[in-house]
C-alpha cells in the first residue's frame, strides 16, 4: 500500500513539474497567432481572441527570416557531423588499440570538459581575429569540430563492441578504414544518436560566439537573428514568438528522429568505464 501511495505521489509530481515545463512553450505558440495589442494587454488569455497568422506570413518581410534559418540549418548540421565523426574516429582508437600514453590522451580528453567555454572565449577570440578568421563560417566550426564528451561517449560505446568480431573483419581481409565505416559506425548508432541530439542543441541555441565572429547581417544565424525584433522603442512579440516557434520546430524533428536511440546511447556511455 505505501509502495503504491509512493508510486502515486511521484506521478502526480512528475506530471506538475511537466505541466510547469511545457505550459510556456504552449503559450508562446498561442501567441503567435494574437496581435501585439493582445500579447501587450493588461487582461491575458491563453487562446488569441482574435486570430491571425500575419505573423507568420510577415517574417520574411519584417527580416530575412529564412536566410538566418538556413545559415543555422547550415552550422547546425556541418557542427554535428563532424563532431560525430571525429568523436567515433577518436572514440575508436581510444578504446580498441592498445599504445603507449593512451591514458595520458584520454585524461587530457576529459580535462577539456572540466574547463568552461566562457573562460577560453576571450583568448579563442582574439587568436581567431589574429589568425583573420573574424566574419567566416571557419571560426563557428573549427573551435567545436571536437568534442570531448563526445570522445567519452564513443569510447565508451567503442568498448562495448566485441574485440572478436574486429579481429574476424580483419581476418576476412577488411583494412582499418573498411572495419570503421561499414562494420565499427553502424554498431555505435545509438551513441551517435546521443551525440547528434546534444551536439545539435548545443549548436542550434548558441549566441555568444556567433554574436561575436560574424560582422555580415546575410551571414548571421537564427539565434543572433531574433534579437532584431527588439526594437529601441517596442517589440514586436508577435513576430518574435512566431519566428521562435518556427525555430523550435529543427529541435523537435532531430529529437524525433533519434529518440528511439537516445536513451540507449546515454546508457551505454554511462554503464562502462
Amino acid at each position: 500500500m505505501k509502495h503504491k501511495v509512493l508510486k502515486t505521489a511521484l506521478y502526480v509530481v512528475l506530471a506538475l513539474v511537466g505541466v510547469i515545463t511545457v505550459f510556456p512553450f504552449v503559450w508562446m505558440v498561442l501567441s503567435s497567432f494574437k496581435t501585439n495589442g493582445e500579447i501587450q494587454s493588461i487582461v491575458q488569455t491563453l487562446l488569441p481572441q482574435e486570430p491571425t497568422v500575419d505573423n507568420y506570413m510577415n517574417l520574411q518581410q519584417t527580416f530575412d527570416f529564412l536566410r538566418y534559418f538556413m545559415n543555422s540549418i547550415f552550422i547546425a548540421v556541418a557542427v554535428t557531423v563532424l563532431v560525430i565523426y571525429t568523436s567515433c574516429l577518436c572514440g575508436y582508437v581510444l578504446g580498441k588499440y592498445q599504445f603507449k600514453g593512451k591514458n595520458i590522451i584520454f585524461g587530457f580528453v576529459m580535462m577539456t570538459m572540466m574547463v568552461p567555454w566562457s573562460v577560453t572565449i576571450i583568448p579563442r577570440y582574439t587568436m581567431f581575429m589574429e589568425a583573420g578568421l573574424q566574419d567566416t563560417y571557419i571560426s563557428l566550426i573549427l573551435p567545436v569540430m571536437v568534442s570531448g564528451f563526445g570522445i567519452f561517449m564513443m569510447k565508451q560505446n567503442m568498448e562495448s563492441i566485441p574485440d572478436e568480431l574486429i579481429e574476424a573483419a580483419r581476418m576476412d581481409g577488411s583494412n582499418e578504414f573498411q572495419t570503421f565505416h561499414k562494420l565499427v559506425l553502424p554498431l555505435c548508432k545509438n551513441g551517435i544518436s546521443a551525440i547528434a541530439i546534444f551536439q545539435f542543441l548545443w549548436v542550434w541555441e548558441d549566441y555568444l560566439w556567433p554574436y561575436l565572429m560574424i560582422d555580415s547581417e546575410g551571414k548571421q544565424l537564427l539565434a543572433v537573428g531574433l534579437t532584431l525584433f527588439n526594437g529601441r522603442y517596442s517589440t514586436d512579440y508577435g513576430g518574435l514568438f512566431a519566428a521562435t516557434t518556427i525555430s523550435i520546430l529543427p529541435v523537435i524533428i532531430v529529437y524525433v528522429i533519434f529518440q528511439k536511440r537516445f536513451v540507449a546511447g546515454v546508457a551505454a556511455g554511462a554503464v562502462k568505464g
